[in-house]
């Protein structure tokens, strides 16, 4: 299992303990590495429920400097967290190796340059938008409809030109999903691992984990979700997936390792 590490150059991703802006994302990005992370995921803009988007000129400006500042300075893989195609090519310009979009490869800028450079991209489902995808959000069911978008966006990479290789898939936890739609991708992991390609699962310190440990009203805060995130990187440790994307890369790192053993 490779671990991705968050770095999230804004002032208002919904984890604080996951921002960093200028030197400071240069420094937390560096550590990350140094505490084992395989693959660093830097983006620029906040994805949270509610959130507002920023322009390309603004987003330029806070990730490419980071990527610029550590390429050579760690052996971890940097993947750029963004939908917008010239985010993404000037992060491949700066050395990205991964395009992790939260809208699933919907542009075809994107596959384009995804293909024409040979990256490996990460193709995630989100039902609706950041600012609206939280707001009732309804399946039939929710594995399958997930299973469809992911066959329709994989032919669509492939016909693309991107490598069948390159294609890594994220279900989208917490992206237009109500606590029993998470627990419901959770449980059907092996549902998902048919599809022959790697999957990632992001759950760390989302709001379901706290609602759990809480209640559906009152979620416990971000800070407060350590452990369930840990429980949650266990068990897709012990259920093959491929990429867990996390904020707390040591502590990660010493679950799995037990994890994968028992396994």
């Amino acid at each position: 299992m490779q671990i991705m590490a968050i770095v999230n150059v804004t002032l208002d991703s919904f984890f604080a303990g996951s921002r960093a802006i200028g030197d400071a994302a240069i420094t937390k990005a560096l550590s990350l590495a140094e505490e084992g992370a395989d693959i660093i995921d830097i983006g620029g803009e906040s994805t949270r429920p509610g959130s507002e988007p920023i322009s390309a000129e603004e987003e330029i400006e806070r990730v490419i400097p980071v990527i610029e500042s550590i390429i050579d300075k760690t052996n971890a893989k940097i993947s750029i967290d963004t939908y917008k195609p010239e985010i993404a090519r000037a992060a491949v310009e700066a050395g990205a190796e991964i395009i992790n979009d939260i809208t699933g490869m919907h542009s075809q800028e994107m596959r384009e340059l995804a293909a024409d450079e040979h990256k490996e991209v990460v193709i995630m489902h989100m039902q609706g938008t950041p600012k609206t995808m939280q707001t009732n959000p309804t399946y039939q069911d929710v594995v399958k409809e997930i299973k469809d978008f992911f066959n329709q966006r994989i032919e669509l990479c492939e016909d693309s030109g991107i490598n069948p290789q390159n294609i890594i898939l994220d279900p989208g936890i917490g992206f237009g999903k109500t606590t029993q739609h998470n627990l419901d991708i959770l449980r059907n992991i092996e549902s998902f691992k048919q599809l022959s390609k790697r999957l990632l699962i992001g759950a760390s310190r989302k709001s379901f984990i706290g609602r759990i440990l809480q209640n559906e009203e009152h979620a416990l805060p971000p800070e407060e979700r350590l452990e369930g995130s840990l429980a949650v990187a266990a068990y897709c440790a012990l259920k093959g997936v491929d990429i867990l994307r996390v904020h707390d890369v040591k502590e990660t790192i010493r679950a799995v390792k037990i994890a994968e053993l028992l396994r």
